[in-house]
């Protein structure tokens, strides 16, 4: 009955996400639908198959779906069937769901025995009774119906919930699929402990079925699909607990979430009673003498036989003893010393099914069982209902060793129960925030310390708490609110400290986000006189560090000296915001100015000292730079892996600005691979989360983004629409024309030169010469000379525009930007076709051609491909039409004016005017409006 039970939720679940599955791929399973579409894509030349398998509630049905449903989008015809325990035992019934919506005039001609034993089976003639159903015939008349609809589009045989469908059907399926050929194939899900899938099902040869194993979700992508059921965002410490507990189960998550909605937010999750049945039938054939092991086991995080014999007073050996029974039925696990439930939910069943009285006098005996500070210490707060001093004063000591260990989350949880206890110490309030922000609940420390600021009087220990609640603000959504929570809590320390230099370099650093770049610096230099009165080491080497970032950004060259002070002067680095860390800002520029790979690897090693702390939340930040590094450097795909990483992250932690980064560098990267329709929505999903929160450098970025994929299509119009808005910031920053700060600048510069806006552009370029040669940036002089070139070129002044263009590649071999010099060496093969240069020109493109292969680029091969044609085929169109004159032809035609087709072309006007003279000559056509007709004659056609 517990099995039947379970059928109806999961079923119940899967009904949820509807028959008609999203078109991107279910949450956590694209490798699996990946691996499907790869297998539809077979089929034409073979029979093939899949069977998605794994535990009731972890998704079968919904991958299933997809795969059905991408099936239909490629052409197959598809038969399904949902199997049931209720008609297991119904002769025929899966088979009679497959051939529901089937003609049954495509087997009226089948020979008798097929024709009858069919018909028979789905009820459709009379069983008279005169001679047994033959189920070979069954079978047999199924293959032939499947072959028959083979002919006409390739088919697939559906079948969810393969273990329930009836014996009758089930032989007749066998005989079918042991015989399928091309286009045809089978697609079934099957219940984790039902046999090897052989058993169920087998195709002619073993290898033409893939087993599709479905693993139990990760915390992240649970957080995504309670994110889309619940009606308000779950904390993530409570999602923690979730995944704990249901191991990763969609399905046991939804439920024990939906529990959580129904009666408030308690100190445990409840169990839900559609679970509940599932574990009580399960539990109780062992419990008896067995309960208080069991209760003991449920209440450790790490069991052991001898410290849950000691919790129950017995020895080690009668302790075995006990759960033999339990163990004999699958209920829990013995390894060595170690022991556990098969699952968690059955461990949380266990606790959760006895009083209060009895769990506190089971934490108490545990209590005195463990010698770990952070085990007994938690096991002391859930025995003590009242806060005794002395389980206040372990929870605080063994947080302090959580956090030295690199554990925040764990340190959290100590403290929260402290605060829960006795919620009267605003610093172990403020610790808590601080350990929420370590791990990365934002969400979480955005409370606790709101309401900490809130009950706080004016003064050192309320500017310690704002400072803190601005470091969330900074990581969660709003730098605009950031900056004001700082100037408040200046306010609260108006005296030299080493407080107020911290809160003056956090000021900087949202000033700066906030494009307030006079300001920031400013701030950096009032934080850096503050620090010199102090006289002490680490607010010093802090305030240096921010200074030279803020000089970095308001075009004032990278102070060496003063980082290598900073360097100098700091102190271990761990309590630090990654962002305001000396060696973070200094791997940054020289990140910035083009030491990419010592960038990088300072910038990996900050990452790794940030996963050994458990600073969750700080990993966005590294993130984000090492992908712009990455992409820079023309690896796309270690580019590609980090932002699938930092999506992930973004989805636990939370906060717009985690989504907002997390979705931009997906963007970034699809954007660069050509991966159009993901960039377009990645991009909108940035901007939805990014747009109330004030951080304009970022947002620029992700705008940048946008410009450069209309770029890369060749939508000039579009791509200066998107980047115009960005222009205030070169007013705004003149002095300042950094490869973060303006890199937009080519793209719209490259747009405006390609609509006929000279004037326009003349003033930028000059502004990227100038401070490229003042500050000696080779990225700036590189783009600078490419963006001169063009300009150039469009002026008709080619050789010109070529000597520029080689200049630009010097300045390239200075830095190592692969594809900044892939777009040069484009431009400067266009350059030397028109200079009737053709070995010049295939020289150049041919190695912009290799980098954006090497770079997985295909936007931007085709580009390139498309000049070397012009290059090396100079035959004839059919009309009698030059290569040139054919690619006049056509651009004229689908509507450019003669201003656009010279400047997508990089010729002049007068060059269109006179092909066209000739290709209206040659055509026998006197408009524009012929020529569209002419062309859209095939001239090797018969008529």
């Amino acid at each position: 009955m517990a099995n039947a039970s379970a059928r109806c939720e999961v079923v119940a679940v899967d009904a949820d996400v509807g028959t008609d599955p999203p078109s991107s791929p279910p949450v956590g399973r694209r490798d699996e639908i990946t691996a499907i579409s790869n297998l539809l894509a077979t089929v034409a030349a073979g029979s093939a198959g899949f069977v998605i398998e794994g535990d009731p509630g972890i998704g079968k049905t919904t991958v299933w779906l997809h795969g059905l449903q991408l099936a239909r989008t490629n052409g197959f015809r598809v038969l399904a069937a949902r199997g049931t325990a209720a008609e297991s035992v119904l002769a025929y019934a899966a088979l009679a769901d497959l051939l529901a919506d089937v003609d049954p005039a495509l087997w009226t001609d089948l020979p008798a025995p097929q024709r009858h034993g069919l018909a028979a089976a789905l009820l459709r003639e009379p069983d008279t009774g005169a001679s047994p159903l033959d189920q070979r015939a069954v079978g047999a008349a199924l293959l032939a119906v499947l072959r028959r609809l083979a002919a006409e589009s390739p088919v697939i045989l559906a079948i969810d919930d393969l273990q329930w469908i009836d014996a009758s059907s089930a032989a007749a399926i066998r005989f079918a699929v042991r015989r399928l050929t091309a286009g045809m194939a089978v697609a079934c899900t099957l219940r984790t402990g039902s046999g090897p899938a052989s058993r169920w099902v087998e195709l002619a040869t073993p290898e033409a079925l893939t087993r599709i194993q479905l693993q139990p979700f990760t915390a992240g992508e649970l957080q995504e699909v309670l994110d889309a059921r619940a009606t308000a965002r779950i904390a993530r410490s409570r999602l923690q607990r979730i995944h704990q507990v249901s191991g990763g189960n969609p399905f046991y998550a939804l439920e024990l979430a939906r529990a959580t909605d129904e009666h408030g937010h308690d100190s445990d999750l409840l169990m839900p009673e559609s679970l509940a049945e599932l574990t009580r039938a399960r539990i109780a054939t062992v419990q008896g003498d067995a309960e208080d092991a069991l209760l003991a086991i449920a209440s450790l995080a790490a069991p052991t036989i001898p410290v849950v014999a000691a919790a129950i007073g017995v020895t080690p050996v009668r302790a075995v003893d006990m759960l033999e029974t339990a163990e004999a039925h699958g209920v829990i696990a013995i390894d060595g010393s170690r022991v556990q439930f098969t699952h968690p939910l059955l461990a949380h069943a266990v606790a959760r099914g006895v009083s209060p009285a009895r769990r506190r006098a089971m934490h108490r005996s545990i209590a005195g069982a463990v010698t770990a500070p952070e085990v007994r210490a938690r096991h002391l707060a859930l025995a003590d209902p009242t806060g005794e001093p002395a389980t206040l004063a372990a929870l605080d000591d063994a947080a302090d060793i959580a956090r030295a260990r690199g554990a925040p989350a764990a340190a959290a949880e100590l403290l929260e129960l402290a605060v829960r206890l006795n919620d009267e110490s605003p610093w172990r309030r403020i610790r808590l925030g601080q350990c929420l922000f370590a791990s990365g609940d934002l969400r979480q420390a955005r409370h606790v310390l709101d309401a900490a600021v809130a009950e706080l009087a004016p003064g050192s220990t309320r500017a310690e708490a704002l400072q803190l609640l601005m470091l969330v603000r900074l990581h969660d959504d709003s730098f605009l609110e950031a900056a004001e929570l700082g100037r408040r809590a200046l306010a609260d320390c108006p005296d030299p400290s080493t407080l107020r230099v911290h809160l003056l370099t956090a000021v900087a650093f949202a000033q700066l986000n906030t494009a307030q770049v006079e300001s920031a610096l400013s701030t950096a230099e009032e934080a850096v006189a503050t620090a010199r009165l102090l006289g002490e080491r680490e607010p010093l080497g802090r305030a240096l560090s921010m200074r030279a970032m803020m000089q970095f950004m308001n075009g004032d060259g990278f102070a060496v000296a003063d980082l290598n002070q900073a360097l100098d002067l700091a102190a271990p680095e761990s309590a630090m915001p990654v962002a305001f860390r000396p060696s973070v800002q200094n791997a940054l520029l020289m990140g910035w100015t083009g030491h990419l790979q010592s960038a990088r690897d300072a910038l990996y090693r900050a990452g790794q000292h940030c996963v050994a702390r458990g600073e969750e939340g700080e990993l966005m930040f590294i993130a984000f730079q090492l992908v712009v590094f990455d992409i820079w450097s023309a690896d796309l795909g270690r580019a590609a892996e980090t932002a699938d990483e930092a999506r992930q992250r973004a989805r636990l932690i939370g906060g717009d600005a985690s989504l907002f980064i997390g979705s931009s560098l997906q963007a970034a990267v699809a954007a660069y691979q050509g991966r159009v329709d993901d960039a377009r929505t990645y991009l909108q999903e940035a901007m939805a989360a990014g747009q109330d929160s004030g951080y304009v450098l970022m947002l620029s970025w992700a705008v940048t983004i946008h410009g450069f994929l209309e770029l890369s299509l060749g939508n000039h119009a579009q791509a200066l629409a998107v980047l115009e808005p960005l222009m205030p910031m070169v007013d705004l920053m003149p002095r300042s024309t950094e490869v973060l700060t303006v890199g937009f600048l080519p793209d719209a510069i490259e747009a405006m030169i390609s609509l006929g806006r000279l004037d326009d552009a003349e003033p930028l370029v000059a502004t990227l010469e100038r401070n490229g040669g003042r500050l000696d940036r080779p990225w700036a002089m590189a783009v600078g000379s490419r963006c001169r070139a063009m300009l150039l070129a469009a002026r008709g002044e080619v050789g010109a525009a070529a000597t520029a263009a080689r200049q630009a590649l010097t300045q390239h071999d200075r830095v190592p930007m692969p594809i900044e010099r892939a777009r040069t060496l484009l431009l400067l093969g266009k350059l030397e076709r028109r200079l009737r240069h053709p070995s010049a020109a295939t020289a150049a493109l041919g190695e912009a051609l290799s980098i954006f292969e090497n770079a997985v680029m295909p936007l931007w091969v085709s580009q390139v491909r498309t000049e070397l044609d012009r290059v090396t085929h100079r035959g004839s169109h059919p009309f009698g039409l030059t290569t040139t004159e054919q690619r006049i032809a056509d651009l004229a035609a689908a509507g450019m004016n003669n201003r656009d087709i010279a400047s997508t072309l990089f010729i002049t006007r007068k060059t269109v005017e006179v092909n066209l003279t000739r290709i209206y000559r040659k055509l026998g056509i006197h408009s524009r409006s012929e020529l569209y007709h002419a062309l859209a004659v095939d001239p090797l056609s018969p008529s």
